[in-house]
């Protein structure tokens, strides 16, 4: 029994297959080599193709199938993870009707803003977990408002994994999971909101058949059976927004239990058993991946836009001939603090932390005569990693105590420097586990086929790589470099 994991991302798609019994990656690839561009047409903006999604998803598992690796006619399932809070629209023959608006576009930040004070904050709180804010229902109406001719062409609203499980298998479908992150779900009534639809003028009809995550989420289409390698009985049974599914992929599935990432964006993922809310708006409660109306799971979710891109934009614009591991050893070579040098990481859109603004990537304290590339280098992975400390510390604000983090050993969580600025600063120790989201997604899919009785019985296997833990020689150090940088935080 092997299954197939594919991980929207978005810098590239990632595949993975995994044999189920043994719980372990036989192969993995991603698609591109290089890292996906995200389209900014206007400041604020971010949007992405979902054609090209779907180019590289074909792509990814076409060279994995190349590799020998393994046989793609013992494939039996398909999960998919995806970036969450991407808006994707479509015309009666499923065909996109304009480029993705995705997870860190701020475009929509006032019309959200607009509609939690006409439903009112008791409303939004109490029934969505959340204000509209800047998310997926937002966006719509925003090309509501603002491209009012491609809106009257809209039949089927969904998320990126949703548009990559119709091309595979002809069928539309979406999970509370994947609506509670676009804003849509009730969880008072456990249905999509009818406050929410009335308010922006959206159609029912425009969301497809809701199921449970773990579910036959449809079988894949002959034609895509074949140009991709596959028995014809090959189904789509998993799919989830890439943090809880990355959660899951780490064994994060009950209350207390706490995951992190530092991909593209920064995130510290809880998962809590009440319907928990932040006043501030700045952190954010969601459905999980095991969330029913009769066993409450809620993922509570403190994202920093911001993070691993801007190691990318670095690396992009000042480093181009260097890999990311020598990067890493380049900053190891300074010390902690980087002589006073100051990056604030936050330029990747609106914020939901600073309540939705717009703050901006900046340099502070630039000295020309004692900052050099080590120097750089270092200021860039700790800004990263202090701004997910601070986010920790809003986490605690909602009853969301971290005493142990998981997270999968990739990303940024590959430099010790970033680990261990993470580490001595929030003094809670990392648990660093050979995983990662296409890994998650397939053993999601195992679970929806049936294969494994339970997403506990589907982690049981996941093996703990290393563990950071709290250096106290260098805790001062790291403390007061720490309050530093927390010293140009925007009021």
């Amino acid at each position: 029994m092997l299954l197939c994991g594919i991980d929207v991302g978005t810098s590239s798609i990632k595949v993975s297959i995994v044999d189920a019994a043994k719980q372990t990656v036989l192969f993995s690839c991603s698609f591109p080599e290089t890292e996906n561009e995200i389209s900014s047409p206007q400041p604020g903006f971010a949007e992405q193709d979902p054609a090209h999604w779907w180019y590289c998803t074909q792509q990814a598992i076409l060279k994995g199938n190349a590799s020998g690796a393994y046989n793609p006619l013992d494939i039996h399932a398909i999960g998919i993870s995806y970036q969450m809070h991407g808006l994707v629209v479509m015309d009666e023959n499923l065909k996109v009707l304009r480029p993705s608006i995705i997870w860190c576009d701020s475009r929509a930040g006032s019309l959200g803003e607009k509609a939690s004070l006409a439903l009112g904050e008791a409303y939004c709180q109490s029934h969505l977990l959340n204000s509209p804010g800047n998310f997926t229902a937002a966006k719509l109406a925003w090309v509501k408002e603002n491209q009012a001719d491609i809106f009257e062409k809209i039949r089927h609203v969904v998320l990126p994994g949703d548009y990559i499980g119709a091309q595979l298998t002809g069928h539309l479908t979406c999970t509370p999971s994947s609506l509670s992150e676009g804003i849509f779900w009730d969880f008072k009534q456990n249905q999509i909101s009818t406050e929410l639809l009335a308010y922006f003028g959206f159609s029912r009809d425009l969301f497809p058949t809701i199921q449970p995550v773990f579910s036959d989420h449809g079988q894949i289409l002959p034609e895509m059976a074949e140009s991709l390698g596959f028995n014809e009985y090959v189904k789509v049974t998993y799919k989830a927004g890439d943090q809880p599914n990355n959660a899951l992929s780490l064994g994060v599935l009950e209350p207390g239990e706490i995951a992190t990432t530092a991909g593209t964006s920064g995130v510290v993922y809880g998962v809590s058993d009440e319907l928990k809310f932040d006043q501030g708006n700045r952190v954010n409660s969601f459905a999980h991946v095991n969330y029913q109306d009769s066993l409450r799971r809620i993922g509570v979710l403190m994202c920093i836009n911001g993070t691993g891109i801007m190691n990318r934009w670095l690396k992009q614009n000042f480093f181009p001939n260097s890999s990311y591991q020598q990067m890493n050893e380049l900053a190891s070579q300074a010390e902690i603090g980087s002589k006073g040098l100051i990056v604030m990481p936050f330029g990747n859109g609106a914020e939901r932390i600073f309540q939705n603004r717009v703050i901006g990537a900046s340099f502070q304290q630039l000295d020309l005569n004692r900052h050099q590339s080590a120097e750089i280098c270092r200021s860039v992975q700790e800004g990263i990693a202090f701004s997910l400390v601070y986010g920790i510390e809003l986490l605690d604000k909602v009853g969301i105590t971290p005493q142990r983090l998981k997270a999968g050993l990739a990303n940024m969580y590959l430099s010790p420097v970033f680990s261990q600025s993470i580490v001595n600063a929030a003094q809670i120790a990392v648990d660093l586990v050979e995983s990662d989201g296409a890994m998650g997604a397939a053993l999601g899919a195992g679970i929806g086929i049936g294969y494994f009785n339970s997403p506990k019985e589907a982690v049981a296997k996941l093996k703990i790589k290393r563990t950071i833990e709290p250096d106290l020689k260098y805790a001062d150090e790291t403390a007061q470099a720490y309050s530093n940088w927390k010293n140009f935080l925007p009021a």
